[in-house]
């Protein structure tokens, strides 16, 4: 079984010279292919080749993708900014003025903030581009890893739906091997309903008895559904062995489901059938939940 779940989550970091960063994947359920990034300024050069990176390994799901960065100092140099430096010296001996103190000592001027600047080595394009490239393929990481966690929520999928695809294998064949669907028993519910129908209209002719006979027991036979449920039955099963996307054709089937449960119910004039078609329903509705998570 190859299914996959449309929620799952992954991270992934990295890092080079002075820069590292750290990428955080989401999916939840959608309808189709929605892929939302959030990047750092200045570093929107990454948001196509990201996109497409993102619709190559997902098909389906609500996508949330998050870069963040961080920069450790990187200092390689100094620089004394006269001007403030000018500035601070000029208020200290002011302030000297106003009151009886020791002239300012030239650390202490050089400690101000802003009189010492650091100054730090301006990466060239290649180093951008080197950094760009490990960027992405962090995120083509955190994306095989986001695919083993769906893959791994899909098996939790998959051991499920097989058990309600069994169950309503189960009840198909409990509805067709019921009691009230032999010759015997079909041809004595028809005749309770003929007589029915004489009691009714005395002046009924033989041609529309025959006639309404006819409408009677075709109402009455539900052998075309159990054999739909049957060969829609088969189809799930393919469907849990296949390792293309199959959500949107799981989803389609169970609607294919509940179309035949609910014609069996309505043609149904048994207690035994008509319990065995709600049960059939329910677990037809609980497959419609869990499809719903697939890929």
């Amino acid at each position: 079984m190859a299914l996959k779940s449309m929620t799952g989550f992954s991270r992934a970091d990295g890092g080079n010279g002075s820069t590292s960063w750290h990428w955080e994947l989401r999916t939840v359920n959608g309808r189709g292919l929605d892929i939302r990034l959030r990047l750092p300024s200045g570093h929107e050069v990454l948001e196509q080749p990201a996109r497409e990176a993102c619709k190559k390994a997902l098909s389906r799901g609500s996508c949330s993708a998050s870069l963040s960065l961080k920069q450790t100092a990187g200092a390689v140099g100094v620089r004394l900014n006269k001007e403030i430096f000018k500035q601070v010296a000029e208020a200290a001996n002011t302030a000297r003025g106003m009151i009886d103190t020791l002239p300012p000592s030239l650390d202490g001027l050089l400690a101000v903030r802003g009189v010492i600047e650091y100054l730090e080595d301006e990466p060239d394009e290649a180093v951008i581009q080197a950094r760009h490239k490990a960027m992405l393929a962090d995120l083509d990481k955190a994306l095989c890893d986001l695919a083993d966690a769906r893959r791994a929520e899909g098996q939790h999928l998959a051991n499920a739906i097989s058990g309600q695809i069994d169950e309503i294998e189960r009840l198909t064949l409990q509805i067709q091997d019921a009691p009230a669907r032999t010759a015997e028993a079909i041809g004595l519910r028809l005749k309770e309903q003929v007589g029915r129908l004489l009691d009714d209209a005395a002046s009924l002719d033989e041609q529309r008895l025959y006639q309404e006979a006819a409408l009677l027991a075709t109402k009455a036979d539900i052998q075309e559904e159990i054999e739909r449920l049957r060969a829609h039955v088969a189809a799930a099963r393919d469907l849990l062995e296949s390792d293309e996307p199959v959500g949107r054709r799981f989803e389609f089937l169970t609607q294919e489901f509940n179309r035949e449960a609910n014609t069996i119910c309505s043609k149904s004039n048994d207690m035994d059938i008509s319990q065995a078609g709600l049960a059939l329903k329910a677990v037809i509705d609980q497959l419609r939940e869990q499809v719903q998570n697939i890929e």
